[in-house]
């Protein structure tokens, strides 16, 4: 007997959390981007809340170093 695993949601919005995992960084991180205004966020009421959108603008605005 096989049992059904769920599908993973293909989230629209983050949790800062939720990003800084997605990210592979620290969510302290995510909260300082946010504040510099690197990483914008969406206020849902009290919550803050990134959309998939603008986490992949953040990836692809991103320089590699040089050699």
């Amino acid at each position: 007997m096989s049992t059904a695993t769920a599908a993973p949601v293909d989230r629209l919005l983050y949790k800062p959390e939720e990003a800084a995992e997605a990210l592979a960084i620290g969510r302290s991180t995510v909260y300082e981007l946010m504040a510099e205004g690197a990483l914008k966020y969406i206020k849902l009421g009290r919550t803050r809340r990134i959309r998939r959108s603008d986490l992949e603008s953040y990836v692809a605005g991103l320089s590699p170093l040089p050699n």
